[in-house]
């Protein structure tokens, strides 16, 4: 299920990707505190590109998908600091061979050395005795560029809306999807999301 909403305002999306990193920067040198907020822009300006440039590839080659994790709160409005992009697609063969394909176009190459095939063909192993739940892709000459598709999920299972971003549209799963997988991720850091999507929530109605 697919819904569509507005975000012209990418603000929101700053906030959440620089308040955690700018905490506490009146307590340090001024140098410090433009060096490192200086750092901060240059990543965030590396990873804002590379979340447009993986939505607008998987939508040219017409490979559904959607945003999870950090970058789905963030997108939401919520305070979260993240590197990597986390993402859902069906779990078909064919969507996860075009997503090799594409994120390869984009210099993503896999951490293991598995193909698709494989990883369909090995996806209950991996997740049961490996403790693998993500396919992660890198690009070896820029690092902090890192996307994961989960391989527990399945895009179909999920509800998903469609936000526009800086005139850019990106399919992310809603609010109430992500509080669910949250929820059933249980970790530390999800307990603390968990409570500032049920405030977001509370907030729209």
């Amino acid at each position: 299920m697919i819904k569509k909403r507005s975000f012209a305002n990418k603000s929101k999306f700053i906030i959440s990707y620089f308040t955690h990193f700018t905490a506490g920067i009146l307590t340090v040198p001024l140098w410090y505190t433009l060096f490192r907020l200086q750092l901060y822009i240059h990543v965030y300006t590396m990873l804002y590109m590379l979340l447009f440039d993986i939505t607008n590839a998987f939508s040219r080659v017409q490979l559904p998908y959607a945003i999870v994790g950090g970058y789905a709160l963030a997108l939401h409005g919520i305070i979260r600091a993240t590197v990597d992009i986390d993402l859902v697609i069906s779990l078909k063969l064919a969507d996860f061979e075009l997503a090799e394909k594409t994120l390869l176009n984009l210099s993503l190459k896999s951490r293991l050395p598995i193909r698709a095939q494989d990883l369909i063909k090995m996806r209950q192993e991996f997740i049961e005795n490996r403790n693998l739940l993500a396919w992660s892709f890198v690009d070896y000459v820029n690092p902090s560029r890192q996307v994961d598709i989960l391989i527990h999920k399945d895009l179909r299972k999920l509800k998903v809306e469609t936000l526009s971003v800086s005139g850019n549209k990106i399919q992310v799963v809603t609010l109430e999807q992500l509080l669910q997988l949250k929820t059933e991720a249980g970790r530390p850091q999800d307990l603390i999301d968990i409570q500032n999507i049920k405030e977001k929530l509370r907030e729209k109605k």
